[in-house]
């Protein structure tokens, strides 16, 4: 096993800057406008309870999604949440098509007041929600039991943070965790700022970047089969030279160290041109199971 030292939790990168207030989704208030059709994944990301959609065209969601194999019905566990910018898109569909969400946050009662806030603000937007359907609190940490029943989902997602388990020393639980949540034959996906492939891995991922391969021999060491990659969130001008690691980029644009007061004289245009990180988007699969081919899923609901 991988041993990684321990570090400053790199923490919240999952959703944060979340400037729009909650809206019912139209499947509380239905709407006969064109559009994409009611219950679709292209629906749920089009609606006005998005956070950040135009970050869209850095993240894919309805493409990363489909390639993780996202379905009606099913059971999904969405990692570290922040303020939900994968949850607007997830709660609605799983919501309309029969589905069910887990949301693992942090440990409330080891919590930065930062974290607490972002999880004030994420509970008061979709938990107990009855347009968002059930999502339901789970907690992943170094002492935390499972992120939902053992065998019960078909889908574990990992968005932007994997850093954040490594600088807090505790990757290979959390790969553990996720590999009990699954049923036999159900999927981790993992979108990931990408390190660059040569050079020494930092076991703390402290500027937020991870080479692949070290996902990959995480994920085999908790005994997961590797899947597939899609290049459908990579940055090829990306160069991951940053003075503030990854931070320096949108959508965050740090201008200074963590913890120091933002330096007004840094030029962050040169970093908002580069636009968002460079990342993974891996695919990975719990052993066992019926190949997918053969499980007759059910459709997405049609309106």
């Amino acid at each position: 096993m991988i041993r990684f030292a321990l570090a400053l939790a790199l923490a919240l990168s999952a959703g944060a800057c979340d400037r729009l207030q909650p809206q019912k989704p139209a499947a509380a208030t239905a709407s006969k406008t064109a559009g994409p059709a009611e219950g679709t994944l292209e629906w749920a990301a089009a609606g006005p309870w998005r956070i950040e959609p135009e970050r869209d065209r850095w993240r894919h969601p309805v493409e990363t999604l489909r390639f993780w194999g996202l379905k009606p019905g099913m059971t999904v566990v969405e990692i570290f949440p922040g303020r939900g910018w994968y949850t607007a898109v997830l709660a609605p569909y799983l919501a309309t098509n029969g589905g069910k969400l887990y949301a693992a946050t942090f440990d409330p009662a080891a919590s930065t007041p930062a974290q607490a806030g972002t999880l004030d603000h994420f509970k008061a937007r979709f938990v107990a929600k009855p347009e968002f359907g059930a999502v339901t609190l789970t907690v992943l940490s170094p002492r935390s039991g499972g992120v939902a029943p053992p065998g019960s989902a078909d889908l574990v997602i990992v968005a932007r943070n994997v850093h954040t388990l490594m600088g807090q020393a505790y990757a290979e639980k959390a790969f553990d965790d996720f590999y009990r949540a699954l049923k036999p034959g159900g999927i981790l996906g993992i979108e990931q700022h990408r390190a660059s492939s040569t050079g020494v891995p930092d076991p703390q991922a402290t500027n937020g970047y991870v080479q692949e391969a070290v996902v990959k021999m995480i994920a085999q060491e908790a005994g997961f089969e590797f899947v597939g990659s899609s290049e459908i969130n990579a940055n090829p001008r990306d160069d991951r030279d940053h003075p503030f690691g990854v931070w320096t980029l949108p959508p965050t644009l740090r201008t200074a160290p963590l913890g120091e007061r933002p330096n007004p004289r840094f030029d962050v245009d040169p970093y908002r041109a580069i636009g968002e990180s460079d990342r993974m988007t891996l695919k990975f699969r719990k052993p066992g199971g019926e190949p997918a081919a053969a499980v007759a899923a059910p459709v997405e609901k049609k309106r």
